[in-house]
């Protein structure tokens, strides 16, 4: 026996729900080989006992095959995710952690970073889903492989559509492709719960949910319907997406949304010829910005053509070319966040009771009188007091 034959057995094996190898990913460590006898370590991101158990059973049956007479297979997984300890409003209870992707301008790369997140925190083991919640702008379903496939209603029910190891739900799956939507505010809110209420979710670790830009009625909605774990905002380096994305972490801390982190996207480019990267749009910029709001960058994305590619051809950068410079960043990214969140778990979770709405149902809050006190000057952070959250 060899390293060589050992690899390409074991190259045979394809990680649960991936259509990529345990040898490709990388996952295969410690190859020791004693004549016909072969011990091995293979590190996964699956938590799951099943994962484990058929990676082993099936590492084992194909170096059987190639020639191994005495075989020892060390798994090595991380723990279990914990449950979420979060409190209030929640639609959504089968979800464990909801994460809040934001923009405060669009155009900054919000559905591209949503999609690699959620693919890297899948190949960490979670099962996760996927939301698009950009209602005027859904671009997901192209970027996951799925346009043009219509998911199935069981009952009053849909069923999300899966790829990449992801369940995922879009408007853009749900209507004819070009079709405008020209909605007031008050359907916005009404799609954003019936997304957390009717969709046939499972029991998801994570749901990754790709907001509309700015800070407005989905925002809001949102964060009222279930107890949001953590909220990322994705920006450019440039000055006018860091004035919006200021605001972006604003509506965090107006909703008690805990923040895990600032993704600057186009971030420098990489030249697909040298792979020297280039400082085209300015880079490091979002740094203060972070500080200003005790969080931190987590990733710099830069500009690379087959991240565009990718996502034109629904084969994200995460997934179709995980060693590329781009999905290294990404997966440390979702590395971050999970870290994040685990953390706030830890210390108790979140609670969205104090952003729920303290009007009758039917009746505009920013209609309703505010309490027997001074009314706020329009410059001024506090509420109004009545639970619009228009300040």
């Amino acid at each position: 026996m060899t390293e060589e034959i050992v690899k390409t057995a074991l190259s045979k094996v394809m990680y649960p729900g991936f259509t990529k190898d345990i040898v490709t990913f990388g996952f295969v460590k410690d190859i020791n080989i004693d004549g016909t006898a072969v011990s091995f370590t293979v590190d996964i991101t699956s938590s799951a006992p099943e994962v484990a158990q058929q990676i082993k059973d099936e590492a084992t049956a194909a170096l059987k095959d190639a020639g191994a007479t005495a075989i020892n297979c060390n798994i090595q997984a991380p723990v279990m995710p914990k449950e979420s300890s979060s409190q209030g409003k929640n639609i959504a209870p089968q979800v464990k952690n909801f994460l809040m992707v934001s923009s405060g301008k669009g155009g900054v790369g919000k559905s591209t970073s949503s999609v690699n997140i959620a693919i890297a925190l899948a190949a960490q083991g979670l099962k996760v889903g996927l939301l698009d919640a950009d209602i005027y702008g859904p671009n997901i379903p192209r970027m996951m492989g799925l346009n043009g496939i219509k998911p199935e209603v069981t009952g009053n029910k849909v069923m999300p559509l899966k790829a990449y190891g992801i369940e995922m739900m879009s408007m853009g799956a749900l209507m004819d492709e070009g079709q405008a939507l020209i909605w007031r505010g008050s359907m916005i809110m009404k799609a954003i719960e019936q997304f957390l209420r009717d969709i046939l979710w499972s029991e998801l670790d994570i749901l990754v949910i790709d907001m509309p830009p700015g800070t407005g009625d989905a925002q809001l909605t949102l964060a009222q319907s279930v107890p949001v774990t953590a909220g990322i905002t994705v920006t450019t380096p440039q000055s006018v997406s860091l004035d919006d994305s200021r605001r972006s972490l604003s509506m965090f801390k107006k909703l008690d949304i805990p923040v895990a982190g600032v993704i600057e996207n186009m971030s420098g480019f990489i030249a697909p010829d040298t792979g020297v990267e280039y400082d085209i749009f300015g880079k490091g910029t979002s740094a203060p910005m972070a500080e200003e709001f005790d969080t931190k960058v987590i990733a710099e994305i830069p500009i690379e053509p087959s991240i565009r590619t990718g996502g034109d051809e629904g084969k994200p950068i995460v997934f179709a070319n995980p060693t590329s410079e781009s999905a290294k960043r990404f997966i440390a990214a979702a590395a971050s966040i999970w870290a994040t969140i685990e953390e706030i778990n830890a210390n108790g979770g979140v609670d969205n009771k104090g952003v729920q709405p303290t009007t009758p149902p039917g009746v505009s809050a920013c209609s309703t009188p505010a309490p027997a006190k001074e009314a706020p000057k329009a410059s001024s952070d506090e509420s109004c007091g009545t639970g619009c959250g228009c300040h």
